[in-house]
């Protein structure tokens, strides 16, 4: 079957080792479905995964891709949930300690089919195509549970969203603007500020500038150069909810004291489990929002999808489609 996988890693070029051609197709274990896919979209995952990060040399070759909409083998449109947790796991799935992504320990979505547990499968409301859907495993709802899970966001509050541009950035922005939270953005590019505008944003500013006001939560996915500013930005008692540090890892200046004398909450979130995925796909069937898809290409022109989100040139999802 066709597939865009990884053969090789290089932290340098990671492109240098993605292949577009074909693999062998799945065969879908008891508990399992076949999903024959009809988009799947871009992930800053899979770039790491092309320079080694999260995935195994002796996992190679591997089809990547974490996030997928199709048909399963009844015809039904479904949205794949890609978190593969330990069958053991009684838990909440982002909670399992033995959890993985798509394209880490199993195949991923970006192929003419994927297999995954059969309680992964969403139903996909009409009211979305399978591009839209596509964008919601992974970024939305990764943004879906930042905000109204880990971070406990409600009407009313002020939230900033750190680095407008990115597919988290981007739906935390519609996600937070239509459940009723003021938002403000930060980007150093005047376009993508703009952009954010036009989104949703009530208030945009370049990156590291002193804010109006003090916000209740900031919503932090760049790391190393925001960190700093999204300390500084909270009002007493607010919260940062972190789920990624595009920028790095390692900061100057933690803001520890601020953080213990204003007495401010830092959380970790990551991904979400198949129930906020399915509370996520019937508030967008509700409320008529929709993901922002920066563009959509055929999936056998995945290398330009590769190599824009390489260059930072994406403002929404980049979609694969089949």
């Amino acid at each position: 079957m066709f597939a865009v996988y990884a053969e090789s890693f290089s932290s340098d070029d990671p492109l240098s080792g993605l292949v577009v051609g074909e693999r062998p197709a799945p065969e879908a274990p008891d508990g399992w479905a076949t999903v024959t896919v009809r988009a799947a979209s871009l992930n800053h995952h899979d770039l790491w995964s092309l320079r080694g990060v999260g995935l195994r040399q002796e996992s190679l070759p591997m089809i990547l891709g974490c996030d997928a909409a199709g048909l399963d083998e009844d015809g039904n449109e479904v949205v794949v949930h890609g978190v593969i947790g330990d069958p053991a796991w009684t838990g909440a799935e982002a909670d399992d300690p033995g959890r993985s992504l798509l394209s880490e320990r199993h195949q991923g979505t970006f192929a003419d089919q994927v297999v995954v547990p059969r309680r992964n499968l969403v139903p996909k409301p009409a009211s979305l195509s399978f591009e839209e859907a596509a964008c919601l495993p992974t970024a939305w709802l990764t943004a879906y549970r930042m905000l109204f899970v880990q971070g406990d966001c409600k009407p009313g509050e002020t939230v900033l969203v750190q680095g407008a541009g990115g597919g988290v950035a981007t739906a935390l922005i519609i996600l937070g603007r239509a459940a009723g939270l003021r938002i403000l953005a930060t980007s150093r590019d005047e376009q993508k500020r703009r952009r954010a505008l036009e989104l949703g944003a009530h208030e945009v500013f370049e990156s590291g500038t002193r804010l109006p006001v003090r916000v209740d939560a900031v919503m932090e996915t760049v790391g190393r150069a925001t960190w700093s500013h999204s300390v500084r930005s909270l009002r007493p008692g607010g919260r940062i909810v972190i789920s990624g540090t595009t920028s790095g890892p390692d900061v100057a200046d933690a803001g520890l004291t601020r953080i213990f004398f204003t007495q401010l909450s830092v959380i970790g979130s990551t991904m979400g489990t198949r129930g906020e995925l399915d509370r996520l796909v019937r508030f967008l069937d509700a409320t008529g929002t929709r993901p922002l898809v920066d563009r959509a290409l055929p999936m056998d022109q995945a290398r330009d999808g590769f190599a824009a989100m390489a260059q930072g040139d994406v403002f929404g999802k980049i979609v694969f489609t089949r």
